[in-house]
């Protein structure tokens, strides 16, 4: 059973304007690139700076990907997230070692049999669904295939939605597949990456708020 309101977690941070205008429109979640190389990059002590600016009702996550425990334990020293997101190979061990509730990625560019993914990962807090492939990461913008998802009813893990989601699409998305939370990056930028746009950012929690809407009365009648 969906949820009736959808969480929204703005991903790839590297400004405080953002985040602050991000928890005055409602985000549930805002994400930090703790990723080295990564285009959203930013370092655990400057992650940390803009956590210091965030209500407590706006929680952080830590987006790491194939980081030794060693690099990803010091990370997590100089920044305390509420939240880890793994996005890259590691197993389900790996993700539950650090002691925090934790999302893994499903790297749906490539066909994915998702059920076995809730089995390997039940532990997690949610499996996000994004358009890379196990080569890369996500924040590409682009769309996967949301035929691959099983239906709502048929899920065993929240679902946390990615992959070229804008405030254009991300309504229908909401409407379609029923997910846990959409998590959005690019979507809500128009130039430089890292650098949202405010306009875009308002824009798309309008959209999951209508949609939300559009199903409560449907299920209403």
């Amino acid at each position: 059973m969906k949820p009736a309101r959808t969480k929204i977690k703005f991903c790839g941070n590297t400004r405080a304007e953002d985040v602050v205008f991000a928890a005055e429109l409602g985000v549930d979640f805002v994400g930090f690139v703790l990723v080295p190389g990564s285009p959203r990059a930013i370092s655990p002590t400057a992650a940390q700076s803009l956590l210091d600016k965030l209500p407590a009702a706006t929680a952080a996550v830590a987006l790491l990907q194939n980081a030794q425990v060693a690099e990803a334990q010091e990370a997590l020293r100089r920044f305390q997230p509420a939240l880890l997101q793994f996005h890259g190979r590691e197993s389900a061990a790996f993700c539950a070692q650090f002691g925090l509730p934790w999302i893994k990625a499903v790297p749906m560019g490539e066909t994915q049999l998702y059920a076995q993914w809730e089995r390997d990962h039940a532990a997690a807090r949610a499996l996000l669904a994004d358009s890379h492939t196990t080569a890369g990461g996500g924040g590409s913008g682009h769309r996967f295939d949301w035929s691959q998802l099983p239906p709502h009813t048929a899920r065993h893990l929240p679902l946390m939605l990615a992959g070229g989601l804008t405030p254009e699409t991300v309504g229908e998305a909401i409407r379609r597949l029923r997910p846990w939370a959409v998590d959005v990056s690019s979507g809500i930028e128009t130039g430089t990456k890292g650098v949202k746009d405010h306009r875009r950012m308002r824009a798309f929690v309008e959209a999951v708020r209508a949609a939300d809407e559009d199903i409560a009365s449907e299920e209403n009648g």
